[in-house]
């Protein structure tokens, strides 16, 4: 089951596909957003699909793919997840999940464009893993409870400007991840029990391939991440932890950043696939 928003943008239906159905959930609810979440509402749909209220969603495979959780409350990130990525980094594999925050506002569906700021020369790719918080977490007793608080997964890019991101004094993570259109998000929730710990990740720029792991690579697991977020801040429903990016970026020097009239493509096995033109700002 999957949880998805579907047309245009600040006009979205909620909707849930099973299979290759997909079924309008206006009659569950308005949207799918934090209060949604907070409130019960995977819950509600299931019990609605089951008992046969939901009607299918009319045109649905024309409809733009939107932001699959509207207007989520925090988008938090860990950098440098990936032994291999932290090494084309020039960095040492981190000893403690490295935190930083993307803004709401540069979340995309999973098929809209990749804008390019102004005199972008370093716009980078990463292709993520995306776990999308279900109930409220304070201080988990341990990483087995992080299970009960993530209501599904997604697939992210944290699109990244280095020069905004490194080259700056001190270093500006946010800074350089948060332009508009810097976050890819989608194209679904995916609601049932996922083997996060062993999913193929992927990721294409032009057709050529760049990424190519696993998230058993990650130095730190999912529920390992969930925990330990949940002892420095409080998790609430809602909130995206992107949980970072294998290697095969173009911070490595193999492969050129992007620009104007490239397309990428990101995958993860059983979370579905996007794909954003790039255009220039």
């Amino acid at each position: 089951m999957e949880l998805l928003r579907l047309g245009p943008l600040g006009a979205e239906v909620p909707a849930l596909r099973v299979d290759e159905a997909v079924y309008d959930l206006r009659t569950v609810t308005d949207d799918i957003d934090p209060d949604f979440l907070a409130a019960g509402g995977v819950d509600r749909v299931r019990e609605a699909h089951d008992a046969g209220r939901l009607h299918l969603l009319d045109g649905a495979e024309g409809l733009r793919v939107g932001v699959p959780v509207a207007r989520p409350g925090a988008v938090l990130c860990i950098g440098q997840n990936y032994a291999a990525h932290a090494a084309e980094s020039g960095s040492e594999p981190p000893r403690e999940p490295i935190l930083f925050f993307k803004a709401r506002s540069c979340l995309v569906g999973a098929d809209d464009d990749i804008v390019l700021p102004p005199a972008s020369t370093q716009s980078d790719w990463e292709a993520e893993l995306v776990v999308v918080i279900g109930a409220r977490a304070s201080r988990l007793a341990s990483p087995a409870q992080s299970a009960d608080v993530i209501a599904g997964f997604t697939v992210g890019n944290d699109v990244s400007e280095r020069s905004w991101q490194l080259g700056k004094d001190g270093g500006q993570w946010s800074q350089g991840k948060s332009f508009a259109t810097f976050g890819p998000l989608g194209p679904s929730i995916v609601l049932d029990r996922v083997d996060h710990d062993d999913l193929a990740i992927r990721s294409w720029v032009n057709g050529e391939p760049r990424q190519d792991s696993h998230t058993g690579d990650m130095i730190f697991g999912v529920d390992h991440l969930v925990w330990w977020l949940s002892q420095v801040l409080v998790l609430e429903p809602g909130d995206l932890v992107f949980t970072g990016t294998p290697e095969g970026v173009a911070l490595s020097g193999r492969y050129p950043y992007l620009r104007d009239g490239d397309v990428v493509e990101i995958s993860i096995d059983g979370l579905g696939r996007q794909r954003q033109s790039v255009i220039a700002g």
